[in-house]
């Protein structure tokens, strides 16, 4: 036999040896995952420049107060900082990244806004995540007249025109400090985060009652059913982990997406108040300083497309890495 295998040109490999055995191991989910995303290089630039920008965010007052010396408001420079027709002066050993149309830091604004666009861009994703996935999960799971009314609830949000029913809703809410629908949503941070979350789940609902129409066939989920497990039991304990790499790649992409869109609501402004730094709305004050005062633009916007394309650096890597038909 071994004669004939020769013949052919093919090795001749001998019986499996104890140390070869040894050699071989198994790995489990996590290592695989860790073991695809430590090979995406541009992945962990994206990672990196997350945590930079949110250790930023978080420890923006300690920041401004160590190196600019002042606070996002302060106008205590603002006659040095403007010239005699009121225009802004440009960066300087003071003002490292000029100022804005008040006198005040920008720079202290830009790492200000930082924390107002992520921490709205966040907590809307993950309401939008657990509308989502909720939804969803029941949707796909349970069928029947259950399942065609919220998928006919999310193709109505689907069609609206996502645009301009948040300009209403934001003009109809910022009218008043009440609000709107008695007090319960009012101007601010709050309103630009439920607009968010109210126009955003649909999309997850969509994705994960697709993968629960799949799970609910499977072998363990029969399993479960003839063991006695009710249908919440199946749906939390068996169905959502198998959801847990596509929830968690929608949830990284997504949030660029939600960061953009406030970015666009108080570049109008309909988004969080004139003193909240944001970067739509240090944007929409620049431009229309564009040809006298570009740093206004330049530095606002270099941040907001740096996070947005972390994410979307980041999000692309998870992809490849919860993915086990990925080749690598």
């Amino acid at each position: 036999m071994s004669q004939a295998i020769e013949d052919f040109g093919l090795p001749v490999q001998g019986p499996i040896s104890g140390q070869d055995t040894e050699q071989v191991e198994g790995r489990t989910p996590r290592q695989l995952f860790w073991l695809r995303f430590r090979q995406d290089k541009v992945a962990f630039v994206g990672l990196a420049v997350i945590l930079l920008l949110t250790l930023t965010a978080i420890f923006a007052p300690v920041i401004a107060d160590k190196v600019a010396h002042r606070g996002p408001n302060d106008q205590t420079l603002a006659r040095e900082m403007t010239d005699e027709f009121g225009l802004p002066k440009g960066p300087n050993e003071t003002y490292i990244f000029g100022a804005d149309k008040a006198g005040r830091d920008l720079f202290v604004r830009v790492i200000y806004g930082a924390r107002t666009s992520l921490l709205v861009a966040i907590v809307a994703t993950g309401i939008s995540v657990v509308i989502g996935v909720t939804l969803g999960m029941i949707a796909g799971f349970i069928g029947g007249k259950i399942d065609t009314i919220i998928s006919r609830l999310i193709d109505v949000i689907l069609s609206l025109p996502l645009l301009l029913f948040a300009i209403g809703i934001a003009a109809a809410c910022s009218t008043s400090k009440e609000g709107c629908l008695g007090g319960r949503i009012k101007p601010g941070l709050g309103l630009v985060v439920f607009i968010i979350a109210a126009f955003s789940w649909p999309y997850i609902a969509r994705i994960v009652r697709g993968n629960t129409l799949s799970i609910r066939e499977k072998e363990f989920i029969e399993a479960s059913r003839s063991l006695g497990a009710r249908n919440s039991r199946i749906m939390f304990r068996e169905v959502l982990p198998n959801l847990v790499a596509p929830i968690i790649i929608y949830a990284t992409l997504i949030i660029p997406n939600n960061i953009i869109f406030e970015a666009a609501l108080s570049f109008l402004g309909l988004g969080v108040p004139q003193k909240t730094p944001s970067w739509g709305r240090m944007l929409s004050d620049a431009s229309r300083l564009l040809e006298v005062a570009p740093w206004m633009m330049i530095f606002p916007a270099l941040f907001l497309v740096l996070t947005t394309l972390a994410f979307n650096l980041l999000g692309d890597g998870l992809r490849d890495a919860l993915d086990p038909r990925a080749g690598r």
